[in-house]
Parts: C-alpha cells; structure tokens; sequence
C-alpha cells in the first residue's frame, strides 16, 4: 500500500471566531477525507470536532467545504486532489458555526416544520390508495434526498444573504413543497391549502433565479432544480398570471359558498 504526506489546511475556531491551521497528514491508497480527518484527531488534534455518522453517503452528516465546494466528507475521495496541492476544509459558509467543521443547521428544521405536511384524501380509505408508476417515480426521485443541506448551503440566496433567510426555505424544502404539490394523492386543496400560492407568497420561490448550483452539489444526483423548483415555477406562473386561469379561479363552485 503507497502512502504520502499531503497538507491540509483546516478552519479551527468557534462562534467569536477562528482562522485556517495547517496540517500534515499522512494519506493510505483509497482512502477519504472523512478519514484523513479521523486519522488527525487520532494524532494531532484530538479536540477537532467534526459532525459524522455513518461514513456511507446516507446520512448527510459530515457536510463541509473542500476547497471552497460543499461536498461530503465520506465521499470525497482522496485520489480526486493531486499529492502536490493544500486541501482546505472549512465549515459550511451559510450557517452559523459552532466550533471548528461543525455548524449549526436548526434553520433547516425550522423551515421543515413550516411545509405543511401531506394530506390524505378524506374519500379514498386507507390501504386502497392508488398512483400511476410514473406519480410514484416522480415523488421518489425527491424522496432519495438525505438531508446533508449542501444545496442549502451553495444556494446564494441564503449563502450571501442573511437577510433573506426568513422569507426563503431553500431549495430542499422548496423541492418538498414541488413533491407534495405535484403528488396526485395531496388532498391540501380540500382544506384550502394551497401550496402553489404558499410557494411563492410564504416559502420565497420568488428568489430562486435557477442557476442550478444546489443540483450540482447534490450527493444523490437529484435533478432539484430542473425536475422539482422549474416545474413549481411554472405552475405558480400559470396559477397566477394565467387569464384563463384567473377566471375560473373567480367562478363559485357548486356546493362551496361565494
């Protein structure tokens, strides 16, 4: 088994501040970041925290920068960078930092608890629903999401701009509303929830101008901005802007009150 020493350069510090320290680190053939970063701890710095668990790709735990890209720790092959280079590793940029590589990512569980959730149909009796293949492949492609927030942390909307956090959930739970709203199955609209409207007027779709970084990012190659933030667009567009539309959106239903 070849090894070599490469250097790295690491962001040490904490919420009043920090800066990059340089390391040494011995490196084995086929081998991580995640563990270049383990194998440091072990013999350097036995303080360095780092977020992590199960160093498959699954659990979007060790999100981090590398050399300024957002990208998973323990999938971030070794072999990628030339022997020669200094490798940085930095905490994501978007969200607070609490100490070292670990950041505080709570603004995405806050803005998760704001999508309202699926909503069965009340005419349909559980154990009887029924999709095409094609609804049910739509769906799972976003399903395939593991949360590590590295679209969140790459979309510059929230990323340059924190003032635009309250009003902006983020292209992964812009991409949840996209998945419900498109679901044949979503019942929202018999309670007056209206996700396409919410979207726009309460999740901020209106800041996304698709420029496709968070789909570049993504560990599990999902499609979000092409498949999921377009398509919504779209239909928000259609729903408001549309004269058609517009009208029959005026008409009273039969059996609904005016």
């Amino acid at each position: 088994m070849s090894t070599y020493d490469a250097r790295f350069r690491i962001w040490r510090g904490d919420s009043d501040g920090g800066d990059l320290r340089d390391f040494t680190v011995e490196v084995h053939d086929g081998e991580v970041v995640l563990d270049i970063v383990h194998r440091l701890q072990a013999t350097q710095a036995p303080d360095l925290a780092v977020r992590w668990n199960c160093k498959a790709g699954k659990c979007g735990s060790c999100s981090a920068e590398i050399n300024g890209r957002p990208r998973l720790l323990c999938m971030t092959r070794m072999s990628v960078f030339d022997p020669s280079e200094t490798i940085s590793i930095t905490p994501l940029r978007a969200f607070p930092v609490i100490r070292d590589l670990v950041t505080d990512v709570s603004f995405n569980y806050t803005k998760a608890r704001e999508i309202p959730a699926f909503v069965p149909p009340n005419d349909v009796p559980a154990g009887a629903y029924r999709m095409h293949q094609v609804d049910v492949d739509r769906s799972q492609e976003f399903r395939k999401c593991i949360e590590c927030f590295l679209c969140q942390d790459t979309c510059h909307v929230v990323r340059d701009h924190e003032e635009n956090k309250p009003a902006f959930a983020g292209p992964r739970f812009l991409m949840r509303v996209a998945e419900l709203d498109m679901h044949p199955l979503d019942a929202a609209r018999q309670t007056g929830l209206d996700r396409k409207r919410t979207a726009q007027e309460e999740h901020g779709l209106g800041y996304c101008n698709i420029t496709k970084c968070c789909t570049e990012v993504c560990p599990e190659g999902i499609r979000i901005t092409d498949n999921a933030l377009i398509p919504l667009k779209e239909r928000v567009v259609d729903r408001k802007y549309d004269p058609l539309v517009w009208l029959g959106s005026k008409i009273p239903r039969r059996g609904k009150p005016t």
